[in-house]
């Protein structure tokens, strides 16, 4: 990804946990950030929401976001990605939230009944 520099790449691996901070835009123009998982199919960010939730609403109504990728062991470093959701999914998203868990929290992710799960893929603009 070109918005990441070679010092920073090793934020996105899948062995490291640094945390995304995802801001979208409320109905009325303002800001909204959610503190939340992802991962990369190399080219896209991953990230995986609830249906429904005030984040899955934003990005279906105005796909533009902002993430802000931070380093667990030095909240100092960080990498600024602005993007655009260019695909939304409910294909394998309970899935991916579950190698999502497994990743951070070490176990399956309990879904609860009936919720769905949907993954945004962000491309970095």
């Amino acid at each position: 990804m070109k918005q990441v520099s070679e010092a920073d790449l090793d934020l996105l691996a899948d062995e490291t946990r640094a945390i995304a901070f995802l801001a979208t835009i409320m109905p009325d123009g303002t800001p909204q950030v959610t503190p939340v998982w992802f991962n990369t199919d190399g080219e896209h960010i991953l990230i995986n929401s609830a249906k429904g939730r005030v984040k899955d609403r934003n990005m279906r109504r105005y796909p533009h976001v902002a993430l802000a990728l931070m380093a667990m062991d030095d909240p100092y470093r960080y990498v600024q990605i602005r993007g655009k959701v260019v695909e939304i999914s409910e294909v394998n998203a309970a899935e991916h939230i579950h190698t999502l868990s497994l990743k951070y929290r070490g176990r399956r992710f309990d879904i609860p009944a009936g919720q769905t799960r949907v993954i945004y893929k962000i491309k970095p603009i």
